[in-house]
């Protein structure tokens, strides 16, 4: 099975490994030149430190069967699988999307790693739209499985069908998204958080580090093994229900007071600046993503032992 990859930032890169981790051959492309080959150390790179904590069996062999390509024809030859992943623009996605749907097998389905943008905005108008479809990642790929697949109208359920099934054949975790709506969920829900947070610095309510250790030893920890409506129907003794009893009425009252619709003020945005600058000078900013994506390697491999049939016991 060979996948092509257009697009060789931080998402195109994770996609790469996630299809190489799976024994897929990948060719790489990306429209500026030399992108495509430095990507390849930075794959090569990720696999050794994934292959560290046991999720993956032979790095080198995984590396070996992903190459760069010179050509946007050559990258989409014999391919059974296409993911675009180039900068997030309707118009420019338009654009590839002409050109992969031009240029890729036919019948070959061909994802987009678009983060808000709704398929209708930049398909509608592809001739072999039927097999061009979101297939939105979490960030990076590699480390957070979940891909948020979001039909268009005009998409079979079929064919949602065979993209779930390509996607979880390579270890990663499909949900459909059943209507188009901008963000999907996983940048929605993102969104009422970070925008809550940023309000509340503004407001004065806590300092930017203090706000990330309440996330990080609290609802981070909860929500890295189960979702809000597991969390519920564990947090009261009887379930889901009994918790919405007991506490809908302050969620719904603290939800009339929350800020997430209010424009970002400049003076919270510097006071958070400044907090992680002092955490993390800008020039350890590259050093500290290596040690999240380590560090989400071992949480992995902790939350596949825990979810096999012995864990879970």
């Amino acid at each position: 099975m060979r996948a092509g990859i257009i697009g060789t930032g931080l998402i195109g890169r994770g996609w790469a490994i996630a299809f190489a981790r799976a024994g897929w051959d990948v060719s790489l492309w990306d429209r500026e030149p030399g992108a495509a080959v430095s990507a390849l150390s930075s794959v090569k790179t990720a696999l050794g430190d994934m292959a560290a904590v046991g999720l993956v069996a032979n790095p080198d062999a995984a590396a070996s069967r992903v190459r760069a390509a010179d050509r946007l024809a050559e990258a989409l030859q014999d391919t059974d699988y296409v993911q675009e992943s180039v900068p997030e623009d309707a118009d420019i996605k338009r654009g590839v999307f002409g050109l992969l749907d031009r240029h890729a097998p036919d019948g070959v389905p061909i994802g987009s790693s678009s983060s808000s943008i709704v398929g209708s905005r930049f398909l509608s108008e592809i001739p072999g739209r039927d097999r061009c479809i979101v297939a939105h990642p979490a960030n990076p790929p590699h480390l957070m499985p979940v891909v948020e697949v979001a039909p268009s109208p005009w998409h079979a359920d079929a064919f949602v069908v065979e993209v779930c099934g390509v996607l979880a054949s390579i270890g990663q975790v499909p949900v459909v998204v059943r209507k188009e709506i901008e963000g999907f969920v996983m940048n929605r829900l993102q969104t009422a958080v970070v925008n809550e947070a940023v309000g509340l610095v503004a407001r004065g309510v806590i300092d930017p580090a203090d706000l990330d250790a309440v996330m990080k030893h609290s609802l981070g920890l909860r929500w890295a093994l189960m979702g809000p409506f597991e969390t519920m129907d564990l947090n009261a003794p009887d379930g889901f229900l009994d918790y919405a009893a007991r506490y809908g009425h302050l969620y719904q009252a603290m939800g009339r007071d929350l800020h997430v619709g209010e424009a970002w003020q400049d003076h919270a945005l510097q006071t958070i600046e400044d907090s992680r600058r002092r955490e993390t000078p800008r020039a350890a900013v590259g050093e500290r993503m290596r040690w999240r994506d380590r560090a989400l390697m071992r949480l992995m491999s902790l939350k596949n032992e825990l979810e096999s049939p012995a864990g879970g016991n």
